[in-house]
C-alpha cells in the first residue's frame, strides 16, 4: 500500500516540496505518493487531523502554521520546542509528532555542501524569529566561537539568547555592529522577500567568508549584492537549505536518506 505525505501551507502553489520528495522517492526506490494541501486559515488543524485519520503518514508545515502545527503536536522534539515551531509532522500510533529541521538543514548545508564548519568561527545571524530560532541549537552543537543575533527588537533577541543559557550567545543591535569580525553573515530576516536590505552597512562583511540568505530562489537579493560588493568570496540562498531539510524529515519518516546533490543543483537559481 502506497504511503501518503503531504505539505500544507497558504498559499502553497508556490511549494518545491512534491518535487523534492518525488525524487527523494524515485531514488531510494520508497512506494510513497507526496501531495500539497492549500490550508485554511480558519481550519488548519481540522485539516491536518483530517489527513492523519484517513491514513496520511506524515507532513510538512509551511507559513503560515509552523506555530500551529507546534501546538497541535502531542509530542515535541527539543528543536521544534526551541523554535516554538514545527515545519515537520508525523503521525504514529495516534499521536502527533513534531520536529524542526530547517535549522539542521541549513547546518548541513553550510557545513557539508558548501564546506564551511562553523566549529570556532565567528557568526553573525539577522534577525531573531523562527528561522534564527530553529537554528540556534544545530548551530551551537557546531562548534562556533560566538554567535551573535542581531535585530531590531532587541528585547526579542535577548529572549531567545536567556532560552539556551550558552555564553557564546551575544544580543547586538544593528547600529553596533561596527567593529565586529565575522566569518559567517546568515540574513534570516524577512527583509529579501520584499525586495530589501535589513539595516547593515559592508562593514559587517569585511571578513566574512561566506554570506548566506535564506529566502531561496530569488537571485542576487540586496543582502547578496552587499556581500558580494564587500568582497566576500561565497554566497549563497536557502536553496540548499531547502532540500537538506527535506531529506531529514525524509528519513524521519522512511528511515533512509536520499542523494541530496542532484536535488539541488536542480533547483538552484543563479546568483546574478
Amino acid at each position: 500500500m502506497t504511503d501518503r505525505y503531504s505539505v500544507i501551507g497558504h498559499p502553497i502553489n508556490h511549494t518545491k516540496s512534491p518535487l523534492i520528495h518525488g525524487l527523494f522517492a524515485e531514488v531510494s526506490q520508497q512506494d510513497l505518493e507526496y501531495g500539497a494541501i492549500e490550508g485554511g486559515l480558519d481550519g488548519f488543524e481540522a485539516q491536518v487531523l483530517g489527513f492523519r485519520d484517513a491514513g496520511g503518514r506524515g507532513m510538512n508545515i509551511t507559513a503560515p502554521f509552523k506555530l500551529r502545527a507546534f501546538e497541535l503536536a502531542d509530542a515535541r522534539s527539543e528543536r521544534a520546542t526551541l523554535a516554538k515551531a514545527s515545519n515537520a509532522l508525523k503521525f504514529e500510533h495516534g499521536k502527533v509528532y513534531a520536529e524542526n529541521f530547517d535549522g539542521i538543514g541549513l547546518l548541513r548545508d553550510i557545513e557539508h555542501n558548501l564546506q564551511v564548519p562553523l566549529a570556532g568561527r565567528k557568526v553573525l545571524v539577522l534577525g531573531a524569529g523562527g528561522a534564527a530560532r530553529g537554528a540556534l541549537l544545530p548551530f551551537l552543537a557546531a562548534g562556533p566561537a560566538h554567535l551573535v543575533i542581531a535585530n531590531r527588537d532587541l528585547a526579542k533577541a535577548r529572549t531567545l539568547a536567556a532560552e539556551v543559557t550558552d555564553p557564546r550567545v551575544q544580543v547586538c543591535a544593528y547600529d553596533a555592529l561596527g567593529g565586529q569580525d565575522f566569518d559567517l553573515v546568515i540574513n534570516a530576516t524577512s527583509a529579501s522577500l520584499v525586495g530589501e536590505l535589513p539595516p547593515i552597512g559592508p562593514e559587517v562583511f569585511d571578513h566574512a567568508l561566506l554570506a548566506y540568505e535564506l529566502a531561496y530562489g530569488k537571485g542576487l537579493t540586496p543582502f547578496l549584492r552587499l556581500a558580494r560588493e564587500s568582497g566576500v568570496a561565497q554566497l549563497a540562498d536557502g536553496v540548499g537549505m531547502l532540500v537538506e531539510q527535506a531529506a531529514e524529515a525524509f528519513e524521519w519518516w522512511r528511515g533512509v536518506r536520499p542523494e541530496t546533490r542532484p536535488v539541488i543543483d536542480r533547483l538552484t537559481v543563479p546568483l546574478d
